[in-house]
């Protein structure tokens, strides 16, 4: 199982991270979010990474053109769309691509197939919020939408709750952000240290 850290806006995090076994490191290029991060600024970390992390840029509804510019000026290795893209928007793309949803109790897993990107991220749907609520969904619709292809889980994760998330929904990924942080866009490392130790007992049943 893969793990994604999201949210980072510093070098410290981001290796911290990346010493901890983190397999990608997540850049939000979202300027009304709490943890965005300037291209030029990520790049500078990215730089810094070993070359086994996947660095992966989130976006919001903004142009190819735009998208394609922050890759080839910071080096992310992948990106993350987290707002009313089409599905054919997730093929012209040089880097894998993953299509995040917001989920509630309406959400049907079946609109997963119209989309042919890499994984499905299912994120906590908070009216008004794009994500990093620190508030969890139902994981059975996780469950279930396993079905239509590889499923990178979020919301509300955290050393509290990340055993039973993982051993319910066995995904293919995890993402955290709020759950292992001080305030937005700074990592808690005594959290975040847990939640790995935490993932490696769950690994090892």
């Amino acid at each position: 199982m893969k793990v994604k850290v999201c949210g980072i806006t510093n070098i410290d995090d981001a290796l911290y991270a990346a010493e901890l076994g983190a397999d990608a490191i997540g850049f939000i290029f979202v300027k009304s979010s709490l943890r965005y991060i300037a291209p030029k600024a990520a790049r500078k970390i990215i730089q810094k990474l070993p070359p086994f992390i996947v660095p992966v840029g989130i976006f919001v509804d903004v142009s190819q053109e735009e998208i394609i510019g922050v890759i080839e000026q910071t080096g992310i290795r992948c990106i993350q769309l987290h707002g009313n893209e089409k599905p054919k928007q997730l093929t012209s793309f040089p880097v894998p691509v993953y299509k995040s949803f917001r989920v509630d109790s309406s959400f049907n897993p079946e609109i997963l197939r119209r989309y042919k990107g890499s994984a499905y991220l299912l994120d906590t749907k908070i009216s008004g919020e794009l994500g990093g609520t620190g508030q969890k969904f139902d994981w059975e619709i996780a469950v279930k939408a396993k079905e239509y292809g590889r499923v990178i889980l979020a919301g509300g994760l955290k050393p509290e709750n990340i055993i039973e998330a993982v051993q319910k929904v066995r995904p293919y990924a995890v993402d955290v952000n709020s759950g292992v942080e001080e305030y937005p866009g700074k990592k808690d490392h005594g959290k975040l240290r847990l939640l790995f130790e935490l993932l490696k007992q769950v690994k090892n049943v």
